[in-house]
């Protein structure tokens, strides 16, 4: 038996994209590890986009927008397969057609938009999976780290944080009669396809590498293995809580090269 103990355990891995996408680093490493991953996708496009992923995997639809497609996903899940063992939660979405705003000018309709994709999708997902979630499954958000503050991130960042704590919410209302734990992976800035849509992130990873301890910006599967950890029945103590994987930029603020460069003379 591996450390781990996954192999021939079932989860499910919603926001599927892109090969760089947290979601596919996770699935990947689950099924490295023995595991059976099926996937839900935002449309057909997408189902098909990903399709030399996922190969003979199951998909399924569902916009987390409609709430009538996490049902059909919660209950074509529990029909199909009876069972799972968890849920990664991978899925987020801001408008920013407009480009930057300041926080205070944000639309009220886009701000609850993103927060029933981003956040609440999350409460109703598990509600739905709840038959099909085994006593001591593990159910995992991808979160956001130490840049929440960053104005480029713009309205997303309450919503990350009131995704954090809808986690906390499930866990304490799923103990009433199961041992599924809730927590959140918190990431710092990361190089994939969905991040390079918000403005001016660039410069903010480029920055989030540099306030890194080691000099070196946060890797995809570090977040994914970490993810991974939290699924299996070895991180059985940890419920609640948001596990920060940034490489240690959040207790770096004077970071001694950062401090020179902000005093050298003008």
């Amino acid at each position: 038996m591996s450390f781990l103990n996954i192999e021939k355990k079932r989860f499910l891995i919603t926001g599927l994209s892109n090969k760089k996408s947290v979601a596919w680093a996770v699935a990947k490493t689950l099924m490295e590890e023995g595991a059976e991953v099926i996937f839900s996708v935002r449309s057909e496009e997408r189902k098909a986009a990903v399709s030399s992923l996922t190969g003979d995997a199951p998909v399924y639809v569902c916009d987390f927008e409609n709430a009538e497609d996490i049902q059909a996903l919660g209950k074509a899940v529990t029909e199909d397969f009876g069972s799972i063992s968890g849920l990664v939660h991978s899925v987020a979405f801001a408008n920013y057609s407009e480009g930057l705003k300041a926080f205070h000018e944000t639309k009220r309709e886009d701000f609850l938009q993103a927060t029933q994709i981003s956040a609440f999708s999350l409460v109703e997902l598990a509600n739905a999976l709840k038959p099909a979630l085994e006593q001591n499954a593990s159910v995992v958000a991808i979160g956001i780290s130490s840049y929440v503050t960053a104005a480029s991130y713009g309205y997303m960042s309450p919503i990350k944080m009131a995704l954090e704590g809808c986690t906390r919410f499930l866990a304490k209302s799923f103990s009433k009669d199961t041992q599924v734990r809730f927590n959140t992976v918190n990431a710092g800035p990361l190089k994939t396809k969905s991040s390079a849509g918000i403005p001016g992130y660039l410069n903010n990873y480029l920055f989030g590498e540099k306030m890194t301890m080691r000099k070196q910006a946060l890797k995809t599967q570090e977040v994914a293995d970490t993810v991974v950890y939290l699924l299996s029945e070895r991180s059985s103590g940890i419920n609640a809580q948001g596990i920060v994987v940034n490489a240690g930029m959040d207790w770096n603020y004077f970071d001694e090269e950062l401090v020179a460069l902000a005093m050298r003379p003008e």
